[in-house]
């Protein structure tokens, strides 16, 4: 085959969004095909932005959770999907894909995994020297209007521009908070968006004395009262309410009931989570047995931060000189209470850092989780959060963006290759 006819019969992979995702799907299509032509567009001037911000700027970049099905289960939406897709590409395979590249990751006591730099910069970089190592075209500032399917390709009609043909694309543009904004994208292709929601939120407490307790910060349970929304983790006081992993992982799951409640719903802590009420009452009446001249305040068997602990004995009616002998059967019964299910009023919601993210997108019926691609149209491929999968915080949304983008460019680099013989 001469070179002249090797160009002529060339193919195009465009991936729209300039995002993790998009990176993974435009420099692992273009490395594992050489004769494939990759172009990346990205609507803004910034590339890989929120990888520049996650994590206070060091980049959380997946979790040190291995086992495909309690992986999985990290996602409210998009769980069944994920398992199916990380048997292709999951965290472990992240950790190996970045360490061959001489980025290594260390993993945190909770968990979440960080390059050792602790400077998001480093997977930067690392990503911007494949994708010019292996000859992906990058552009900034180059907005899609629409796209739709021709005979021989892709159609994509581009701000300001000529329109862009392709044979292959790959949309990794993002999540939306709105549905309408998708309609770029629905609007030829025929595919169905699930009504964006905001998700990874923290509560807002307003006017509850609580809040005096700001940066407390202690384990905790946490149930959206009349539904199965429970989570337990490291709870965070602030100035608005409450924060801390358990919160966004609860306001995660219970994203779309959340905002059909507007945010306003009651929910109950337990301060305690070794505990319920039966098993801690036990254990007072032990204590009330062999410690009973000792003040309720100065009780070393509480293991919650002192400043919680007097605040739930005032709220109790409890006097801070109060000894446990003396102490009046309803008021011990009232503490119980507000131990193990202190109730409290939510109303509104704060996002949390830079953690945005949304519930909803392309609906996952019509992508085939084995390629990422469209079942409704040959060489439309998805990848990331323009898809209705989202994580818990930790790093499992990154680690979607990987897998989703490495399988995309997998499959397209297949087709690409069988499409030349």
């Amino acid at each position: 085959m001469t070179r002249h006819t090797k160009a002529m019969k060339q193919k195009k992979l465009v991936v729209i969004g300039g995002g993790a995702a998009g990176f993974f799907c435009a420099i692992n299509a273009a490395r594992q095909n050489s004769e494939l032509k990759v172009i990346l567009l990205e609507k803004t001037g910034k590339l890989l932005q929120k990888v520049r911000i996650s994590g206070g700027g060091r980049c959380n970049t997946t979790h040190h959770l291995f086992e495909i099905s309690s992986l999985s289960k990290r996602y409210p939406r998009g769980e069944k999907f994920l398992k199916k897709a990380f048997h292709q590409f999951s965290s472990a395979d992240t950790v190996i894909w970045f360490k061959e590249r001489g980025v290594t990751l260390k993993t945190e006591p909770d968990g979440r995994m960080f390059p050792t730099t602790d400077s998001s910069q480093t997977i930067i970089n690392c990503l911007l020297q494949e994708a010019e190592k292996f000859g992906v075209e990058i552009r900034l500032h180059a907005s899609v209007l629409s796209i739709h399917q021709e005979e021989d390709g892709w159609n994509l009609q581009l701000l300001g521009q000529k329109t862009e043909q392709a044979d292959f694309v790959c949309v990794a543009g993002g999540g939306f908070p709105k549905s309408g904004q998708f309609d770029w994208l629905t609007n030829h292709t025929q595919h169905t968006v699930v009504e964006p929601v905001p998700s990874l939120f923290t509560f807002n407490i307003p006017g509850h004395a609580i809040t005096s307790l700001m940066g407390v910060a202690t384990p905790a349970r946490v149930k959206i009262t009349g539904t199965r929304f429970e989570s337990e983790g490291p709870l965070l006081i602030t100035h608005w309410g409450l924060s801390g992993p358990v919160v966004l992982r609860t306001s995660a799951f219970a994203a779309r009931f959340l905002a059909g409640e507007n945010y306003h719903f009651q929910l109950t802590v337990n301060w305690m989570p070794a505990y319920q009420e039966n098993s801690l009452r036990e254990l007072i009446l032990e204590y009330r047995q062999h410690k009973g001249s000792q003040k309720v305040l100065n009780s070393n068997w509480v293991d919650m931060p002192s400043r919680l602990w007097a605040f739930l004995l005032s709220e109790s009616g409890i006097s801070l000189e109060e000894r446990w002998a003396t102490l009046p059967a309803p008021l011990q019964n009232k503490l119980i209470k507000n131990i193990c299910s202190y109730s409290l009023e939510a109303k509104g919601k704060t996002t949390f850092k830079e953690e945005f993210v949304t519930a909803g997108g392309i609906a996952l019926e019509h992508i085939n989780p084995s390629t990422m691609e469209s079942r409704l149209h040959s060489g439309l491929f998805f990848a990331g959060e323009i898809m209705d999968v989202d994580g818990i915080t930790g790093g499992f949304n990154f680690q979607h963006a990987w897998t989703s983008g490495f399988i995309a460019a997998a499959h397209i680099s297949r087709k690409n290759s069988n499409n030349s013989d």
